[in-house]
């Protein structure tokens, strides 16, 4: 609590300026710890106060302590001296904080308070980075390749979020993983009457659930998906509520109707079983315990005995979990409940008779805010043990526990005491402003000590004053707002004169100018006559006094750590350790009262570690990550559901053995037979789908082959002006099309010059006029030309991988056979110029690719070779669409060609750092793009107008919702989590805005879906159409937009 009430204590201080440590403290006392209630009572005052004008304030600043205004510069009214015991500079400074923050509420319309907000979720960013990280697998959601929905061996089992219902994910996979509940499901079966109409509207609602529940349970365990889709049982829950889709349920109120319907379906079943015997019900038995509520009404002494399931705690206020757990079993005034006397007070304690294997605490952390009109969530610090000791809550503990608590309050109230007294030594003084009291004195003894300097007088007088020492330095006409007077520096002028100029000076105040500078002032503080005698004396005191502050000090720090360490182990005892309950999960909230999004923490006993269930994604973690994320305090996400189990019952978490060979049941065997059938045919539809999925990859690879051999064929036509046969001995591979066209134009054309140029310069440098010798020394020498484009280092706006495959490969180390082919297949280009040396030289190339033998280049090689670089010119492709659309703010468009331009790119750079673009570049333009969208959209929606907002959310929806999970999936792009962040702050900014209710109810619906962390990749339209181009004009274009880019100091594509 005292860190608490220090916590708030500097908040106001920094907020008001007030450092008057009681009058903080009377503000806190007065507003009960509310922070703006404090501040409105500081600042009450201030608009009573009248503002001084600036003459009256120059001349109270000089008759007050000698505090003097520097010549040559205009006081600031806005710089306020509070070292002084001025009350009305202390009221000055609070009326300014106020007009600041009035001033900063006029230009920003945020207030103080959603200020804070916004700094917490800032803060957020770096410390909650690894909650917006996921281990995440699938490329696309509900990827099309099944194989990325594929279970990893022993991993748990994900849930789908369906639209808002990580709630029901984390409620659900905590009770799952109880595998005595996990049982009690799966092994319910129906009673024999379910099938008899008609039925009651509880059996027609609970036992279609139960159903549903036991088929996603047991899916849970056999199923061979990653992670399995709940729609059908989340359907009947959210017809119960009898609310829209998309409306975010309470997690409370849903664990309770669930747990309620649960209790229903095994009470039909338990009555059935047991008829004519009193029925037990096994959710009761495994939830619900009971305790005695002891306490007076009104003078009169009662005692009654409840049943609890859920337990609500409050959290504001309090520091842990016992001390929630303290004030909720103590109600009002209850001291008449330990004495004989007929009290008129009221009051009650609870008192635990029977606490149930599952012991689960509903953590208060929304409360409705009457001045703003909406509900908020407590952000306060819980702090809660891994492992929990009931002992002291007991009835059968009762008088031990009262006993304990008079000594705790005892202790309390001594340690408020001795914490009184250790406050006075450490803030010692009368004023605003306190020092710790040995400090005090080791300054005092400092000074005592200190020798005198005297500066020579001279020194500080201006040798250009006027005679007669009268008046000092004259201030510059523009400090003072007037002009200097002649006169001052006249000789001779006349007494009369002289009077007159007194005069006119006399109105205007000048304090330094009228205070002459004492011509004994020492250079630093010291005494101006103290003798030998008196300074040992003194010295001798203070350092005598000092010695006992300190003593004090330390006695004082000693016993207040005594009695908290009393305190801490006053219950550490073993008669009060008998009753342990162990922490199974933690269900955490992530984000404000209106919109957030939940998963659990739950421990695996098995492995002893920590798990994190976040909707289709189940990771390992840590007790410091589940503290991080769960205790609050310095970030949007805290617990607000606690579950226990009794650490003295194992058969709550042991798994189950076969009674015949005494082997640990696993995976379907766990099974009861219908469900097995079940998760068995759900599992062959599964193994039938990656089937058919390798099949149509299989196909599509064989078509390709097809389509490109049947191509060959053309190609394998030797060159001549008439018909010939088909050569039946073999063809080489037809080119792709960035080497060979149908006719002389574009990237044939391209390829054909250099070839010929190569040829010309082989010819110039070569004696032997062979067609073989030729086709050797032009191949070095493209090669060579090619070979000093790879190695040469360009700017990102000339991408020699552009202009030719040869540079690409070789950037790329591709296989020396690779590089030889693909040269010979361009020297084979029937489409080369028409001169005899070049007919030769082009047969010569193609009889040479006839030669080549299979074991000699592995085709299917140089297939998937020219098929990556076909990737990367698609890829450019792309990019040079999405860039040139963003140039031209075209973001929606340009948006969908950049994200497919990132994943393409990613996965050519699996291969390679030079297969691709630059990853920081795309990733640059694609979110420039979501941050010029999620600005539209915001501005949109501010507007207020039907049809405005509606644009305004779908943008949202459907583009920038859809592609905040592709900037969170990626763990190395911490400035994608920044813009993530920044985006969902726009949209929360507007909780604390007034709106109509419209705006309001499609702004609670829209904030979930923004806000839910999960990384599952929703369905996009397939990829738009791609126009070929030249490799000329692809060159072209690409350098347009990049020199463009780089004209506008955008980050540079660099390989």
């Amino acid at each position: 609590m005292e860190e608490h009430q220090q916590t708030l204590l500097n908040q106001l201080r920094e907020v008001t300026g007030t450092t008057d440590v009681q009058l903080l403290q009377e503000a806190l006392q007065v507003s009960n710890g509310d922070l703006a209630e404090a501040v409105a009572f500081l600042t009450e005052k201030n608009a009573k106060v009248p503002q001084q004008d600036e003459a009256t304030y120059y001349q109270t600043a000089q008759i007050a302590n000698d505090r003097y205004i520097s010549v040559g510069s205009q006081a600031d009214t806005n710089v306020i001296d509070l070292t002084g015991d001025d009350k009305d500079d202390l009221q000055r400074a609070i009326a300014l904080s106020l007009e600041e923050s009035n001033r900063a509420f006029r230009e920003t319309g945020i207030t103080d308070e959603e200020q804070a907000i916004s700094r917490v979720l800032e803060a957020s960013i770096a410390e909650n980075k690894a909650s917006l990280k996921r281990t995440h697998t699938e490329v696309w959601s509900d990827s099309p390749n099944p194989h990325d929905r594929k279970r990893q061996e022993n991993c748990p089992v994900g849930l789908k979020n369906v639209g808002n219902t990580c709630w029901f994910s984390a409620v659900i996979q905590s009770l799952f993983n109880l595998l005595e509940f996990q049982r009690l499901v799966l092994h319910y079966s129906p009673p024999a009457r379910m099938q008899d109409l008609p039925r009651n509207q509880k059996e027609h609602r609970n036992l279609p659930f139960m159903q549903e529940l036991r088929c996603l349970f047991s899916l849970l365990v056999g199923s061979k998906r990653k992670y399995v889709d709940p729609t059908r049982a989340v359907e009947i829950l959210k017809d119960a509520f009898k609310s829209s889709e998309s409306q975010q349920q309470d997690v409370s109120e849903f664990t309770h109707k669930l747990l309620d319907w649960l209790e229903d379906a095994f009470q039909i079943k338990a009555e059935e079983e047991r008829e004519g015997e009193k029925p037990k019900n096994p959710m009761v038995e495994l939830f619900y315990g009971r305790f005695l509520a002891v306490g007076v009404l009104e003078g009169k002494k009662f005692e009654n005995t409840e049943m609890f399931g859920q337990y609500p705690l409050q959290v504001n206020g309090f520091k842990d979990l016992h001390e929630c757990l303290e004030a909720a079993m103590i109600e009002g005034e209850i001291e008449s409940l330990h004495s004989a006397d007929n009290s008129a007070k009221s009051g009650q304690e609870h008192w635990f008779t029977e606490l149930p294997p599952v012991l689960t605490f509903e953590l208060s952390r929304f409360e409705f805010n009457q001045a703003l009109g909406r509900p908020e969530k407590i952000h306060n610090k819980l702090e809660f043990p891994s492992m929990l000791y009931m002992d002291r809550y007991m009835d059968r503990n009762r008088d031990i526990t009262r006993i304990k608590r008079e000594e705790i309050r005892r202790l309390k109230e001594h340690l408020t005491v001795l914490q009184q007294r250790l406050e006075r030594y450490l803030s010692y003084g009368s004023g605003p402003k306190r020092f710790p009291l040995a400090d005090v004195l080791q300054y005092a003894m400092e000074f005592a000590s200190s020798k005198p300097v005297c500066t020579s007088p001279v020194e500080d007088i201006d040798t250009t004053a006027p005679p007669g020492g009268t008046t000092a330095q004259v201030p510059p006409a523009a400090s003072l707002g007037e002009q200097p007077d002649a006169s001052l520096s006249a000789e001779g002028s006349g007494s009369g004169q002289q009077a007159q100029q007194q005069q006119q000076r006399v109105p205007i105040h000048k304090p330094f100018t009228q205070s002459r500078v004492p011509l004994d002032l020492p250079m630093h503080p010291a005494p101006r006559h103290v003798t030998e005698e008196e300074l040992r004396v003194l010295e001798g005191c203070l350092h005598r006094w000092r010695s006992e502050v300190e003593n004090d000090t330390r006695d004082l720090q000693a016993s207040i750590s005594r009695i908290h360490r009393t305190i801490e182990l006053m219950y550490s005892d073993k008669s009060m350790m008998q009753v342990p309950y162990r922490l199974h999960a933690v269900l955490v909230h992530e984000g404000q009262a209106n919109a957030g999004h939940y998963w659990a923490y739950i421990y695996d006993p098995h492995h002893r570690r920590w798990m994190k269930y976040n909707d289709i994604s189940v990771t390992k973690s840590s007790w410091e990550e589940l503290v991080r994320d769960s205790f609050g305090g310095y970030r949007n996400a805290s617990a607000y559901c606690l579950m226990y189990i009794d650490d003295k019952k194992p058969f709550l978490i042991e798994e189950e053995f076969d009674k015949e060979t005494g082997q640990m049941l696993s995976g379907l065997d766990k099974l009861p037979p219908d469900l097995k059938e079940y998760v068995e045919a759900d599992n062959k539809l599964f193994v039938r789908e990656m089937e058919e999925w390798d099949a149509l990859q299989a196909h599509k690879l064989q078509q390709e082959k097809l389509a490109l051999a049947a191509a060959s064929s053309v190609a394998a036509q030797p060159m001549s002006t008439e018909p010939c046969p088909q050569d039946d001995t073999g063809a080489p591979q037809q080119e792709p099309e960035y080497m060979e066209q149908q006719s002389p134009t574009g990237d044939a054309k391209h390829l054909q010059e250099d070839t010929e140029r190569a040829i010309s310069k082989a010819a110039a440098e070569h004696d032997e006029k062979s067609p073989e010798a030729l086709l050797n020394t032009a191949m070095k020498v493209e090669y060579t030309r090619l070979l000093r484009f790879a190695q040469e280092d360009t700017p990102p706006e000339r991408d020699y991988r552009l202009q030719h495959v040869i540079v690409y490969f070789i950037q790329n180390q591709a296989p020396k056979k690779i590089l030889e082919r693909t040269l010979l297949m361009q020297f084979a280009d029937r489409n080369l110029g028409f001169d005899e040396r070049c007919k030769n030289i082009m047969k010569v190339a193609r009889a040479k690719l006839e030669l080549i033998k299979p074991d000699e280049v592995n085709m299917e090689e140089y297939e998937v070779w020219h098929q990556d670089y076909r990737n990367f010119r698609d890829t450019t492709v792309f990019l040079l669409f999405g860039l040139e659309l963003f140039l031209k703010k075209s973001y929606v468009e340009g948006l969908m060609y950049l994200i497919y331009t990132y994943q393409y790119n990613k996965e050519l750079l699996v291969k390679g750092p030079y297969r691709g673009h630059d990853e920081e570049l795309i990733a640059h333009y694609r979110r420039e793009c979501l941050l010029k969208l999620n600005e539209h959209a915001a501005a949109l929606f501010e507007t207020g107008e039907e049809n405005e907002v509606n644009a305004g959310l779908s943008i949202m929806n459907e583009l920038v919702v859809t592609c905040i999970p592709l900037l969170l999936v990626d763990e190395l792009e911490e400035k994608d989590m920044v813009a993530v962040e920044d985006m969902r702050n726009r949209w929360c900014s507007y909780l604390g805005q007034e709106m109509e209710p419209n705006l309001q109810e499609k702004l609670t619906d829209f904030l979930p879906k923004l806000l839910d962390c999960s990384t599952e990749i929703k369905s996009f339209h397939d990829p738009p159409k791609l126009p070929s181009y030249s490799t000329l004009e692809l060159c072209e274009r690409f350098s347009r937009v990049m020199t463009s880019l780089t004209q506008s100091r955008t980050p540079a594509d660099g390989r």
